[in-house]
């Protein structure tokens, strides 16, 4: 099972219709390679500290790129800090991935330059899987397309979660798109600043 792709497929899914911000997938990406390298055993959770496993190749390339990215030495990275140092840029690398493995295309069609064209999600197995677990509501993907602000909150999903290790990157993922969004409000209230002292008022 691989949540950061399964992830990625949903949000290109949904993007017609919904407005994801690129930091919050990319820091709901991060949240998902962590859960996905639970389940693998390469990494296990000591309170909110990534301490890492012996590392066995798990067959997706990105997700083999984030287990040997693992701080493997004392004292051990938190969970929010992986999030921000790995989330830097995620979700175009998954786009690209996904691409780059035929699970996407880009729309061929003469009015649709190039550079403007979608990738949207091609007929495969990775994206039923996805579409199953999506549609299911399957609580970990869930609850980090809640988070990434695909659907609703994960707030509600989480509380389901007996995991304890899940449900500390559900928190940690939830306080950073809070963080990240707060960044984004004040950097909107300082450019708007600026623009009235341009303009003389």
């Amino acid at each position: 099972m691989n949540t950061a792709r399964d992830l990625a497929i949903v949000a290109l899914d949904m993007a017609p219709d919904h407005t994801v911000e690129q930091g919050d997938l990319s820091l709901a990406l991060a949240a998902a390679e962590v859960c996905d390298l639970i389940d693998a055993q390469a990494l296990v959770l000591d309170g909110d500290l990534i301490a890492p496993s012996a590392q066995a190749p798990t067959g997706d390339r990105l997700l083999d790129e984030a287990a040997s990215s693992l701080v493997r030495q004392e004292p051990y990275e938190s969970v929010g800090d992986w999030l921000w140092r790995r989330g830097r840029g995620l979700s175009a690398a998954y786009v690209a991935d996904l691409e780059r493995v035929g699970l996407t295309a880009r729309p061929r069609g003469r009015r649709i330059p190039l550079r403007a064209a979608r990738t949207v999600p091609v007929d495969s197995a990775a994206r039923r899987q996805a579409e199953e677990r999506w549609t299911s509501g399957e609580p970990v993907l869930t609850a980090l397309a809640g988070a990434a602000g695909i659907r609703g909150d994960s707030t509600d999903v989480a509380e389901d979660l007996a995991d304890e290790s899940v449900t500390t990157v559900l928190a940690a993922v939830g306080d950073a798109v809070m963080e990240l969004e707060a960044v984004r409000q004040r950097r909107a209230i300082e450019d708007a600043a600026f623009d009235n002292v341009w303009r003389g008022y």
